[in-house]
């Protein structure tokens, strides 16, 4: 990463300092006095706590400066009206003076599995800069462009929101020369109304694009294969269904070691494989072929990063314990990435066990997405435990689909569940444990590994 000077973030985000200090440099940003690095500029953000408040423990960690709304002594500081909008000013200059590419990846389900897959396949070829877990929003993604190395070639942005506008404005801060939208989910509906809002707010990141860019597109998904008509850049579309994508997989198999298909685009064909299980993750690889082909990777650099691609931590983990084949997918859910997980299980030899937790910002449609997957869950398991407030209706949707009210039980009590979890589960059976991030069902995993260790 490099050095920035007090002075030249001030220029950038309008901010003022004290003269005697605007020689003093800084490496990378940190709004958590927990996490912070000697070296970083401190970011006084102002939410349920005053960030201003750990300006002294910030300082004392080895914060080269603060960026703050007043600054109560002498110390390096630059001053500004709103800091989050100032961290964004700042993020923006720095990305214009290394002067990388960068790749912008949004969607309602997988977009951070589809970013690290784009930051694997370029890498092949370039230096790359990534957004890392949870570094997706407002705050996060220009923390992360501050900490890029000086020399990064192309910088790989995933650009999450939960209301209009936030992409946007992120958009505006990485200027992406190519924008991903893997799909339009259900994720979020609280806050955007309607499947045709939340395409809206993903659309935002055109904004941010050149008009020499690139927008990479789902061409499975309806909704974005509507808008080629109305488009005014290069668009490419990848898909499995749609015979017209430019970019399409075909003759996918599920296999014991992973996934394989074909990618056919223009005059190129060339087979693909994943260690990884689930139809939907071909559209994620289709997504990083898609933007690495247009960044002039070639096939074989394609096939061999992917082939070594492993997802992150909390993604899709599939291990064995004491007996029992454990699927931990405990990052986030939606009902598209709740369906995909349970086909992932129900194609498992075994007995299959969900443990599911609620689905969060589903607003009016709460009640029927969790009534759905309890339907959907009586197709691919056997024994369904369901948490959180939710979890009543998706039992009723479970034993609406045929499983008995002995095998299906609904808790909010994730110790008592865990309990019962323990006393029914055998070796041999095969565990899903999924839920929304807030839900935090790695603690039910966790709980119930007490027991086997």
């Amino acid at each position: 990463m490099g050095r920035i000077t007090l002075e030249q973030a001030a220029i950038w985000c309008g901010g003022r300092i004290d003269p005697k200090y605007k020689e003093v440099t800084f490496l990378g940003a940190n709004n958590d006095t927990r996490k912070l690095e000697e070296g970083q500029l401190f970011v006084a953000l102002q939410g349920q706590r005053d960030g201003h408040d750990f300006v002294p423990a910030a300082l004392e960690k080895g914060a080269a400066a603060v960026l703050c709304t007043h600054c109560d002594g002498d110390y390096p500081a630059i001053v500004v009206e709103d800091t989050r909008v100032a961290l964004g000013d700042i993020a923006r200059g720095e990305r214009e003076r290394i002067g990388m590419k960068v790749v912008g990846v949004t969607g309602s389900v997988g977009k951070s599995t589809t970013k690290e897959m784009i930051a694997a396949v370029l890498e092949s070829a370039f230096r790359v800069g990534k957004t890392p877990v949870n570094h997706n929003n407002d705050i996060g993604m220009p923390m992360a462009i501050l900490s890029m190395a000086e020399d990064t070639q192309v910088a790989v942005l995933e650009m999450g929101m939960n209301h209009f506008r936030e992409i946007a404005y992120l958009a505006s801060i990485g200027k992406p020369d190519v924008g991903v939208i893997i799909n339009i989910g259900t994720m979020h509906i609280e806050h955007l109304g309607s499947m045709e809002g939340i395409l809206q707010a993903k659309m935002e990141i055109l904004e941010g694009i050149p008009e020499a860019g690139t927008i990479v597109l789902n061409g499975d998904d309806p909704l974005l294969w509507d808008q080629r008509k109305t488009l005014q850049k290069k668009v490419t579309y990848f898909g499995v269904r749609n015979a017209e994508s430019d970019v399409q997989g075909q003759n996918v198999r599920q296999e014991d070691d992973g996934l394989s298909f074909a990618v056919r685009s223009g005059g190129l064909e060339f087979p693909v494989e994943l260690a990884l299980e689930g139809d939907h993750y071909v559209c994620d690889a289709l997504a990083a072929i898609s933007v690495g082909l247009e960044l002039g990777i070639q096939p074989k650099q394609i096939r061999e990063s992917l082939s070594q691609f492993r997802n992150m931590e909390g993604r899709q983990e599939i291990f064995e314990v004491g007996g029992f084949t454990i699927i931990k997918d405990c990052y986030n859910a939606g009902p598209e990435s709740m369906q995909a997980a349970l086909n992932v299980l129900g194609n498992r030899p075994g007995r299959h066990i969900a443990v599911l937790g609620d689905m969060l910002e589903l607003g009016v449609r709460t009640a029927a997405e969790h009534y759905k997957i309890g339907r959907f869950a009586a197709e691919k398991a056997e024994v369904l435990l369901a948490y959180g407030p939710n979890s009543a209706r998706t039992l009723h949707g479970a034993i609406t689909g045929g499983m008995s009210n002995v095998n299906a039980r609904a808790f909010t009590d994730k110790e008592q569940m865990v309990q019962v979890l323990r006393r029914i589960a055998k070796p041999g059976d095969v565990l899903l444990f999924k839920g929304s991030r807030g839900m935090r069902m790695e603690q039910a995993l966790e709980l119930f590994l007490q027991e086997e260790k």
